[in-house]
């Protein structure tokens, strides 16, 4: 076997640990695909003669593009108080798989985690991403982001805190949170309010993103009290909602003639909701291959 075909095997064998890698830092399928053909390149071009460890050697890599990406994707943000939501993961295949399978929510990362991601520093993405979900040695992300471990360290201890106080953990019984899902679906189809406050989470979050086309669509609302109003208008697209999982979560698929209109992902803790996200932007709906 010639030296280019073993590593072109090395490096599939690797795709999805660094396809995970890259989703995780930067929210985005596109670009993550980027950033591991980008990996692939870098590889191409370089001796790996003296890699000890090939594995650690690309995460090293493509986190170091993605960390590019975030600094660069940070100087051109046009406006801070726009809506738009990280790209989902959405498995309508899946929809109707035995639900105790815990294997589903073992490699995914919450659409509401993902958004309290984009909120942190591309340094402090860059630390907590490798270190708590890689479990890449402080020592390795101090050198790449020219720090210290301890300040590597302390930089994944930042994300974390903000992590732990804007993105719950859900509840890891799949089936729990298509039964909260389901009687939020139907409290909101009957107009029932009092039903809508009582599933809520009293700070729950309900993010929507319509993107340039829907704009009138992208919002942010908090509180059980608040977000249950305006859930009421939710009752009459109820018979067109069917579950899937978004990120590995009980999720809503909107449809109506073939055409979806949103994407709905619910984290659920302690048996209430605790956010609501929907993205309603047609070119991304497009873009996510619903027609399975």
């Amino acid at each position: 076997m010639g030296e280019d075909t073993w590593l072109a095997e090395r490096f599939e064998q690797q795709r999805p640990q660094l396809r995970a890698v890259a989703y995780r830092m930067l929210g985005s399928l596109a670009e993550a695909e980027d950033a591991v053909q980008e990996t692939w390149l870098r590889l191409a071009r370089t001796d790996t003669t003296e890699v000890d460890n090939l594995a650690a050697w690309l995460t090293t890599v493509v986190a170091r593009v993605c960390l590019n990406t975030l600094r660069a994707r940070a100087t051109r943000r046009e406006d801070p108080l726009d809506v738009r939501l990280p790209d989902p993961v959405v498995d309508v295949a899946e929809a109707d798989a035995d639900p105790a399978h815990a294997a589903v929510l073992a490699d995914s990362v919450g659409l509401a985690l993902l958004v309290v991601l984009d909120t942190l520093t591309p340094t402090e993405r860059l630390a907590f991403v490798l270190h708590d979900m890689f479990g890449v040695p402080f020592e390795e992300i101090g050198a790449l982001v020219d720090r210290s471990p301890a300040a590597a360290r302390q930089l994944a201890s930042r994300a974390r805190r903000r992590v732990r106080g804007q993105a719950p953990a859900p509840d890891p019984d799949l089936a729990r949170q298509r039964e909260v899902v389901t009687a939020f679906l139907a409290a909101a189809r009957e107009g029932d309010f009092d039903a809508l406050v009582a599933v809520l989470h009293p700070d729950v979050v309900l993010r929507s993103d319509g993107g340039t086309a829907r704009a009138r669509h992208s919002t942010v609302l908090t509180g059980a009290r608040v977000v249950a109003a305006q859930a009421t208008t939710f009752g009459r697209f109820s018979p067109f909602a069917r579950p899937v999982l978004v990120n590995g979560a009980a999720g809503v698929l909107v449809s109506a003639a073939g055409r979806p209109l949103s994407v709905m992902a619910f984290t659920v803790t302690g048996g209430r909701i605790a956010a609501i996200d929907v993205i309603a932007d047609p070119e991304r709906l497009a873009a996510l291959d619903l027609d399975r």
